[in-house]
């Protein structure tokens, strides 16, 4: 499997691996010195703290380089009348009788809570390169689904204030 990004997704998570290499892998290193100066190993928390840390950061490393090493680059263009990558998208739920609004982002940033969906969720998928007007069919699982409205598209571009998803 693969996530799409784009390449200032791309670029994003290789700032975030230069970090963590170069000033978190050292803050960690030092903090489980410290803790291990610190004598008795086995009811040591600060020990097992700094080290749990470090294996956290090290895993975060390996799956960030693994999600670049297996994404697929795809672009964030689309025509001037439908929903693209980054989009903000209005859109009516018929059965809530409801208006939301989300941006439309790749997999990596997306957090519905902060009201970014992501272009492999069922609603993302199913209003992507469609116009306002368009009356779309939310397939959320074999037997459930919803019909949504577009009501608005307001073009939008990455300025990459956007965090990451964590893992």
């Amino acid at each position: 499997m693969y996530d799409e990004l784009t390449k200032q997704d791309i670029a994003k998570i290789q700032e975030e691996i230069d970090h963590r290499k170069l000033v978190v892998r050292h803050e960690a290193l030092e903090a489980l010195k410290e803790a291990r100066a610190q004598g008795d190993l086995s009811e040591n928390f600060e020990y097992y703290a700094a080290k749990r840390d470090k294996n956290k950061n090290e895993s975060r490393i390996r799956y960030l380089e693994r999600m670049i090493k297996t994404a697929k680059v795809i672009e964030d263009d689309s025509a001037e009348d439908e929903v693209g990558l980054f989009n903000t998208v209005t859109i009516y739920i018929e059965d809530d009788d409801e208006e939301e609004t989300y941006k439309l982002v790749t997999t990596v940033r997306g957090n519905s809570m902060q009201g970014r969906i992501s272009i492999d969720a069922p609603l993302g998928k199913a209003i992507l390169g469609h116009k306002v007007g368009d009356r779309v069919y939310v397939k959320v699982n074999d037997r459930v689904g919803y019909y949504c409205k577009i009501r608005h598209i307001e073009k939008t571009v990455d300025d990459g204030s956007d965090e990451l998803r964590g893992f």
